[in-house]
């Protein structure tokens, strides 16, 4: 089902990805509407699936996760086999906090977060155990320049 949005829907969208416990009096006030309206609007959203769930940032240094590393994953297997036990693999782990499949010499990329290095060889050998993979490089994350979930709406 799509749902057409129009500038309001756009505000709302916008204060919900800024801070999503802010109430529908705050809601309301900040894109110049009133509340029933916004409430409406979101419910709307919500069933035309634009807004698929709300939850918490938590900060991953402040849980001692200071290691981000970019993971470069090639392989030589492209059987829906192999595909489905490393799709599987992946998504059990939950250091990995995104996985994309890639069009070019690079099969997927991992973005993991540990604590540390010793961590990061902890995932690396489990993951290898599980799925036989061509070639793995691993890229650490040296600074976050930016880091955002916020869509441009």
């Amino acid at each position: 089902m799509t749902v057409r949005m129009d500038d309001l829907d756009r505000r709302i969208l916008a204060e919900l990805q800024d801070d999503a416990s802010q109430s529908l009096d705050e809601i309301a006030r900040k894109v110049g509407s009133s509340k029933t309206p916004v409430w409406n609007r979101i419910r709307k959203m919500r069933e035309g699936g634009v807004i698929t769930r709300q939850t918490v940032l938590l900060d991953p240094d402040a849980l001692g996760l200071e290691a981000c590393f970019f993971v470069l994953v090639r392989t030589s297997e492209h059987e829906a086999e192999w595909q489905n036990r490393f799709l599987e693999a992946v998504r059990a782990r939950p250091e990995v906090m995104e996985a994309h499949r890639l069009a070019g010499d690079i099969d997927y990329v991992l973005k993991v977060r540990v604590p540390n290095a010793r961590a990061y060889d902890a995932f690396y050998q489990a993951l290898i155990d599980e799925v036989k993979i061509y070639n793995v490089t691993a890229l650490l994350s040296m600074e976050e320049i930016k880091a955002t979930t916020q869509l441009p709406v």
